[in-house]
């Protein structure tokens, strides 16, 4: 019973440093406008789609960047997006049901069964970014030169990490 009644009980975030939380604070009200305020024709791109989250995820981690799109293992998936093993099996049977993937045999090892994007899954994925693209790009035009310089110069200073930097490769992949 001791251990159900531990369970239950919210984790203690560790107190963040002021500057470190209203860093956190104005990212988080940056970016909630951009998905939400700006434009928005993204997010009802995603919605038409009927994906869940995990589903849209999968299939922009699949479409990758342009002739990289290689199958992948269903364990390789969920690992990449940090979800359940089970949640990125429903979430490619969904996919598959819509036909923008399909599982094809493993050439090393018949056994197991890698997902691949379909052309009709690389439009959709496509079609979103681009979406996400037009809203990011008007919400650029409504910043004054100065603003769109200092952000550069913002964004130029974190997207340099390695991380960050082969999410770029994938993104620009997906958009062009």
């Amino acid at each position: 019973m001791q251990e159900v009644i531990a369970a239950a009980e919210p984790v203690e975030r560790a107190q963040a440093d002021p500057e470190v939380r209203e860093t956190a604070v104005r990212l988080g009200v940056f970016l909630r406008y951009i998905f939400i305020f700006s434009g928005g024709e993204h997010l009802r791109a995603i919605e038409r789609s009927g994906l869940t989250l995990t589903q849209f995820k999968g299939l922009l981690m699949l479409a990758g960047p342009e002739g990289s799109e290689r199958p992948r293992a269903v364990k390789d998936i969920a690992e990449r997006l940090q979800v359940s093993l089970a949640s990125v099996s429903r979430a490619v049977d969904g996919l598959t049901r819509k036909r923008l993937v399909t599982r094809i045999e493993d050439p090393d090892d018949r056994r197991v069964r890698r997902i691949a994007i379909t052309e009709k899954g690389r439009r959709l994925a496509g079609e979103i970014v681009a979406a996400r693209m037009a809203d990011l790009e008007a919400f650029a035009t409504g910043l004054s030169a100065g603003q769109r310089r200092k952000l550069d110069a913002a964004l130029e200073s974190v997207l340099g990490r390695e991380e960050i930097a082969a999410a770029i490769d994938e993104l620009e992949g997906v958009s062009s």
